[in-house]
């Protein structure tokens, strides 16, 4: 079993909160959802039931496409989703909902002066999720929106506070091969767009988001494979200091999840390299998930 928050998660992507940085206002950021958070199985969820899942992300770059040269940074964000899956179907699926709550903290370097963050996030609220099982797939789909409840400062660079609300739209599959699914190819599409940001009076513009991921069991429990991701934000910000460029990132790597019996936890931990990004930093993200189910 594989628990996914297809549409949830820290508010704000880690490779993409430092942008601009250089300036003295804290610049325009498009998504709040930050690619890389799912992986194997990404659009699989789990059977009803209610579980607690901690994601721990852990980004440290030292490269900032078309940013300050003199540039270095390490963040860490926590956050716990809190999520329900019922035994109400609709549509043929069954009905979920999730809530998280993240918090994180973060070392940076601009132009030779170093800066610290520490602060709550915007909390994300997911009211609807839907989740299919099939003979050899599984489908699920969401809609969620993020409050602009944290720490956000229009003059400080923010993980995870971002000062606007946003809305995202998820939709995904898993294919099980083998009849035995000890293989899987997962394909996770999210369409996010958000509102005029605090103080700055500027919009964001809307990002794409695809994460996918092959995977093999390999013994009973335990599972290998190789993940990606690319986001793209596909129209420009608008209002007084919008940035014209349309972000992007791409990133790939190894993950190994797994389940232990004796505890009941679900763990996973992934790494994926980026590259080809624009006007945004470019690093590795390290993500450690736990779950829980009560």
């Amino acid at each position: 079993m594989k628990l996914t928050p297809h549409s949830l998660v820290p508010a704000a992507s880690l490779a993409a909160l430092f942008i601009a940085a250089s300036s003295q206002a804290q610049p325009i950021i498009a998504e709040h959802y930050p690619a890389g958070a799912e992986g194997l199985k990404a659009a699989t969820l789990p059977p009803p039931g209610l579980y607690l899942r901690d994601y721990n992300f852990f980004y440290t770059s030292d490269k900032f496409k078309n940013g300050p040269s003199d540039f270095e940074l390490f963040g860490y964000v926590n956050a716990p989703r809190l999520v329900w899956m019922t035994p109400v179907k609709i549509l043929g699926a069954n009905y979920g909902m999730d809530v998280i709550v993240p918090f994180g903290s973060m070392d940076y370097k601009i132009n030779g002066a170093w800066h610290d963050y520490f602060g709550l996030g915007d909390i994300e609220v997911e009211p609807l999720l839907l989740s299919w099982h099939l003979a050899k797939f599984d489908f699920s789909a969401g809609y969620a929106f993020w409050a602009p409840t944290g720490d956000y400062n229009s003059h400080k660079v923010s993980m995870i506070a971002q000062g606007f609300w946003s809305h995202m739209i998820t939709a995904g599959a898993t294919w099980y091969p083998d009849s035995e699914k000890t293989i899987a190819v997962s394909i996770l599409n999210r369409y996010e767009f958000g509102h005029e940001q605090q103080d700055t009076h500027n919009t964001p513009g809307q990002v794409y988001t695809l994460e996918a991921g092959v995977s093999k069991t390999v013994i009973k429990n335990l599972d290998l494979g190789v993940i990606g991701y690319y986001q793209q934000q596909t129209t420009t910000d608008s209002g007084p200091s919008a940035d014209p460029m349309l972000d992007r990132k791409f990133g790939v790597g190894p993950e190994i999840s797994g389940f232990c019996p004796k505890l009941g936890i679900f763990a996973s931990l992934r790494y994926a390299y980026e590259f080809g990004a624009r006007d945004r930093p470019e690093g590795h993200l390290f993500t450690l998930t736990l779950t829980k189910r009560f």
